[in-house]
């Protein structure tokens, strides 16, 4: 909650009280001094536009709904001085500028604080719970955010550390028949390559999002090293439109797509198969693809640990903006993902 939106809060209160109470007493025919009176009502609410951060600060110090009864009786405290702060305030503009223009004057100054504290008790308490009401809602609505986003750095970490071991193995194996075929030139661009995407993974930053052309970047590394292992096996298609290149992603969300695209589509496959890769854009949305010509998905299809940790991650960042689904298309196997469209 900014500094200014309590203000802005009473303000719009103030103005509305100040406008129904003269609309409704100058359709009865009352008479009464309107721009004083208007004037009166709005400057008698800035008591509360004042205590409100005196009561967020209490109620930060002293947090509601509580078991402990002093916490109870700190904020029963506050709503009374605050109260009567507010109706001294009044009192005070009513006595000093006789907006009812009676013609005697006004109302000796304290039988009329007292008859307007006593009379808006009931007011007092409503208004100081709708700020400790308010006050826990947007407290909570922090906490539920922060607890999101620990758990997509979590489920982050949990993808960095499941490509880290067997992708390794496998491209160390990949570079390793490279030399003994005397492959001197493939051996090192592919370690090359292979450094340059662990670079990437082992990225400690708590950055959440990256440009979709730096996760289009770094999924070309991991597929050239792909294709040594595989050779021709392995054909892909990566086709990110320049139009969407900027659009903010979550970091490596489509490196398990691809892995499982591979593993458990093209090769499966004697004569391996292509691997396709696509970004469009639809208003607010966009949407990503992973497709294969492998084999249909299993009849009991299971997530794996990339897959769990990705849907986890997803939720936690979007909530339920996001999707995430697998289907089986004419050509084989598709993965297709939807979230919002943002931009840096």
């Amino acid at each position: 909650m900014t500094a200014i939106a309590p203000f802005l809060a009473w303000l719009a209160l103030a103005l509305f009280d100040a406008t129904q109470t003269v609309v409704s007493m100058h359709a009865m025919g009352m008479q009464h001094d309107w721009w004083t009176l208007f004037f009166v009502i709005v400057a008698s609410w800035g008591v509360w536009a004042a205590a409100t951060p005196v009561a967020l600060a209490l109620l930060r110090r002293f947090p509601l709904p509580s078991r402990v009864a002093g916490n109870w009786a700190v904020h029963f405290c506050a709503c009374l001085a605050i109260g009567a702060a507010w109706t001294c305030w009044a009192a005070t503009l009513e006595h000093a500028l006789n907006p009812f223009a009676y013609a005697k004057g006004p109302e000796p100054f304290l039988p009329l604080w007292k008859s307007k504290f006593i009379g808006n008790l009931v007011g007092d308490v409503i208004l100081y719970g709708a700020i400790a009401a308010l006050s826990v809602t947007f407290a909570t609505r922090k906490r539920l955010s922060q607890q999101r986003e620990l758990l997509a750095q979590a489920q982050l970490a949990a993808l960095r550390l499941q490509l880290e071991p067997h992708f390794i193995f496998n491209a160390l194996n990949a570079v390793t028949g490279l030399i003994r075929e005397k492959k001197d030139n493939e051996a090192i661009a592919t370690i090359a390559a292979l450094g340059d995407l662990l670079r990437r993974v082992t990225d400690r930053s708590e950055r959440q999002l990256v440009p979709l052309e730096s996760e289009a970047e770094f999924l070309r590394k991991y597929l050239e090293i792909q294709q040594v292992r595989f050779g021709e096996r392995l054909h892909w298609q990566l086709d990110i439109p320049a139009d969407v290149a900027g659009a903010q992603v979550p970091d490596l969300v489509l490196q398990p797509l691809v892995e499982n695209a591979i593993k458990h589509g093209i090769a499966k496959r004697a004569k391996g198969g292509t691997l396709h890769i696509t970004a469009a854009r639809a208003g607010d949305t966009l949407t990503l693809s992973v497709a294969n010509d492998g084999p249909a998905l299993a009849a009991e299809l299971r997530d794996g640990v990339g897959l769990s940790n990705t849907r986890q991650r997803l939720q936690a960042l979007y909530g339920d903006r996001q999707s995430l689904a697998l289907l089986d298309t004419a050509q084989g196997v598709q993965a297709m993902l939807i979230l919002p469209y943002r931009e840096q």
